[in-house]
């Protein structure tokens, strides 16, 4: 049955289904962390799934393995299953359902219309406030483009509304998660260093996962870590940006050999990097292991990714061309801004959601 024609109770009892098939046979239980934690389990709640789902990084290694998965009756496919149960997270723990529910079913066409809205508001802006382009020599300067008050203004606004946004939607995951559990700082820490060290995308001995074909590779994870560093390197350089501007009262453009203009280029390069390979790979990827139910936010997520580090490093680049730099500098800001928007609801999400699922698998470690 194809997942998007499948409502979401019906997605659930088929997860289970699959759960209690896993539980009897039991092969797959040294292949990452889905197995033991399912295993310690004689049945299995909606929140139980929800919590295997967001520990599965849909490597495919359980399906290649699976006598019975498809085309065998029993129809058990872990990765593309759990897939799908992210999807249902990701609306069903957002502040603001009803958004979550609107990126979930429109993904990349939604992204993208965004994205355009805010560069044409962004323009209209612009021209607002330049009446007479000829006249005006930019210098390399973006607050000439956009004034400093609409930039800080309008990302001071979104940024605090996207971070509130994603700490509730963590709370309520990881409520619905540990139960009456008590918090154990030890635990807390492995699970935040499980996920930053993609602990479970090494595969069975460090070979890798098999993903995107029935072969094993670590090529998925090291494109991981290129975009999620690649991000972090970025948002260092903002950070370095404002305090250079603030409290150093030293305005851009920076020198290359300065710290936030480093940290921006490795961070723009590594992005570009890690989301080029990861959308290719996503191309690769066997159809059978794919969820219908998200991959149109992981398109837009990974495609808003690589426009914003490219357009960022295009506007390193060309800066100094008056005509290039304006267009630059609106399209950038539009993606960066349409980025933080979806990023409460879609695959952005998944990074915290799996830091508390990992968080819950040590708990129970430690607990056995």
């Amino acid at each position: 049955m194809e997942a998007n024609i499948q409502n979401e109770q019906e997605i659930y009892e088929l997860a289970k289904q699959s759960c209690t098939i896993c539980n009897s046979c039991r092969y797959c239980e040294g292949f990452c962390a889905v197995f033991p934690a399912m295993e310690s389990r004689r049945d299995f709640k909606y929140q139980d799934i929800d919590y295997l789902a967001n520990l599965c990084h849909q490597c495919g290694e359980c399906f290649y393995a699976c006598q019975y998965a498809p085309p065998h009756e029993f129809n058990v496919n872990i990765p593309s299953q759990f897939g799908d149960i992210r999807a249902i997270t990701y609306e069903k723990f957002a502040f603001g359902a009803k958004f979550g529910k609107f990126f979930n079913k429109n993904g990349f066409f939604a992204s993208s219309v965004l994205m355009l809205c805010i560069f044409v508001l962004f323009l209209l802006v612009f021209y607002w406030n330049h009446w007479n382009l000829s006249r005006i020599s930019y210098k390399g300067n973006f607050y000439e483009v956009l004034p400093y008050e609409v930039m800080v203004g309008v990302f001071s606004v979104v940024g605090i509304l996207v971070l509130g946004s994603i700490a509730i939607g963590f709370m309520n995951f990881f409520s619905s998660l540990k139960e009456k559990e008590k918090i154990n700082l030890i635990c807390v820490f492995q699970g935040i260093f499980d996920a930053l060290s993609l602990k479970y995308l090494g595969g069975y001995h460090h070979e890798g996962c098999t993903y995107s074909q029935n072969s094993r590779s670590n090529t998925r994870k090291y494109f991981h870590h290129f975009a999620f560093y690649g991000f972090l390197f970025c948002f260092v350089a903002t950070c370095l940006g404002g305090f250079y501007d603030h409290f150093l009262h030293q305005s851009a453009p920076y020198a290359f050999l300065s710290a936030p203009k480093l940290f921006g280029t490795f961070g723009g390069i590594f992005l570009c990097i890690g989301t080029l390979g990861l959308f290719v790979l996503k191309l690769k990827m066997d159809k059978r292991l794919k969820s219908l139910k998200s991959m149109g936010m992981d398109y837009a997520f990974i495609f808003s990714l690589f426009i914003v580090s490219l357009s960022g490093l295009c506007l390193m680049l060309l800066r100094k061309n008056d005509g290039a730099m304006v267009f630059l500098v609106l399209f950038h800001l539009s993606a960066v801004l349409a980025l933080f928007l979806i990023m409460p609801y879609g695959k952005f999400i998944h990074g915290f959601y799996r830091i508390a699922a990992l968080i819950k698998y040590a708990l129970e470690t430690k607990k056995s």
